[in-house]
């Protein structure tokens, strides 16, 4: 049985639990402040801060963890990316007071001082930039640095931006994007023994056909025989849509497709132009390759 890592509270640890109980892994925890659980039977998660996941996965504690690409990259350990979940999608950025006068990284004077709860990635931001700067590392709240006279500027994570405006910030540029991603430890799988492989490669397979459901309609419906042309370009599908003999159906043939849900409207008054009936739409749960 494996160990997973998983984040013990915030938005990452709520979305990681709906996507395992979507994947038929259910957590079953003993209580709300318990340190472990069963996962569908199949595994066993342990719970840590989202910071810390690095750690335990790299150090052997847990097989695989979930965290965000950022605390991974922060943490410099040896690990794996199995999957991006697509959740917790977020961007580091550098900032500056709105009345400053910087407009881009080459406009920072030598020596600025940049608070930040990431002094390693910011590090290497700033020497790749070929920039002098003086990294001053803080554990929360940065963006109240250059108002305190701590820092000139700010390094640190947002999801919209409106945080830093609201505490009269700007942006300068985006240092890179982040999202939770599954993880292992050791950067060539090969080495992993057969049996972890076998049973992480079931677990990728399972979280994966979650996130390839998701944003995905099944639509069936019954159109003429004749505009089967017509139909095949409204319903690509995953590979065309599956053409159905109806028992007695005459004129008409149902068809099945995996449909985009922001498309779907359109779609449905595309199939009723050509004289589809019968037509019936449901969610999908799970999207296998």
């Amino acid at each position: 049985m494996l160990r997973i890592a998983l984040p013990n509270k915030g938005r990452l640890s709520d979305d990681a639990r709906d996507l395992f109980n979507q994947a038929g892994l259910e957590v079953r925890a003993t209580g709300d402040r318990a340190l472990s659980a069963s996962l569908g039977g199949e595994f066993e998660a342990i719970f840590v801060r989202a910071q810390d996941v690095p750690e335990f996965v790299a150090d052997g504690a847990a097989d695989a963890g979930i965290t965000g690409l950022d605390l991974a990259s922060e943490a410099e350990r040896d690990l794996t990316s199995l999957l991006d979940l697509e959740f917790g999608r977020c961007r580091l950025v550098l900032a500056a007071r709105e009345d400053a006068s910087i407009q881009s990284v080459a406009d920072i004077p030598a020596d600025a001082r940049v608070a930040t709860v990431f002094p390693k990635m910011t590090r290497r931001f700033f020497d790749d930039s070929q920039k002098s700067v003086q990294i001053v590392p803080i554990s929360g709240a940065a963006e109240i640095a250059p108002h305190l006279g701590i820092a000139d500027f700010i390094v640190d994570i947002t999801s919209t931006g409106s945080t830093l405006k609201t505490n009269g910030l700007r942006e300068i540029c985006t240092i890179t994007e982040s999202t939770a991603r599954l993880f292992a430890s050791g950067a060539n799988p090969a080495t992993w023994a057969a049996e972890k492989k076998r049973a992480l490669d079931d677990l990728i397979g399972a979280l994966d056909s979650v996130i390839r459901a998701r944003g995905k309609r099944y639509l069936m419906a019954n159109v003429p025989r004749s505009a089967l042309g017509q139909v095949k370009e409204i319903l690509p599908g995953l590979n065309g849509p599956t053409v159905v003999d109806i028992l007695d159906g005459g004129i008409h043939v149902a068809v099945h497709a995996v449909v985009p849900a922001t498309s779907v409207y359109r779609t449905i008054a595309s199939l009723k132009k050509l004289g589809a009936e019968g037509i019936l739409l449901t969610r999908i749960e799970r999207l296998m390759p």
